[in-house]
């Protein structure tokens, strides 16, 4: 329910925005505006994400837990997508999480709201009891690989095109 209100009160937000801004400053600064913020925030949302990925990189390379990394790196990523988006409240919650410090604070707000059943890195067995001799099949076999036949009735060995 609360997506549903999301998805009403965000367009209406945004349009007020534009009604009292444009009333404001015209049309065309308005505009100009727009324009520049999803130019100026493309180019912070790569630089913040090039940063992300490389501590996502370290994490995987000194195998720690790349949680953090990743939802810092999702979070850049939707802040792009609000960016791009026309607006002047999807710019601000935008470039608010260009921010590192809401990212963290965003981050740990979730982290508390979700908890995590089992977490592994790296290549780990199963925590059920291994039995060795479950790993041994014994059993039989026929071979039913059918008898070859020439390609070509009436024809006999190989065609000449190609060695023996």
């Amino acid at each position: 329910m609360w997506l549903f209100a999301l998805f009403i009160a965000v367009p209406m937000i945004e349009i007020a925005l534009f009604i009292q801004v444009g009333g404001a400053i015209g049309l065309w600064p308005t505009l100009a505006i727009v324009v520049l913020t999803a130019i100026v925030g493309t180019q912070l949302m790569r630089a913040q994400g090039a940063l992300a990925l490389s501590q996502l990189r370290e994490s995987f390379g000194q195998l720690n837990d790349p949680t953090e990394p990743l939802a810092h790196g999702a979070m850049i990523l939707f802040s792009g997508a609000l960016l791009l988006t026309p607006g002047f409240f999807t710019d601000f919650v935008g470039f608010a999480l260009l921010i590192p410090a809401v990212r963290r604070a965003v981050y740990n707000w979730a982290r508390s709201r979700i908890q995590v059943q089992t977490f592994t890195m790296g290549p780990q067995r199963p925590q059920h009891p291994h039995h060795p001799e479950d790993d041994v099949i014994d059993g039989d076999f026929t071979d039913v690989t059918p008898e070859k036949r020439p390609t070509h009735p009436g024809v006999e060995g190989p065609s000449g095109w190609t060695k023996h």
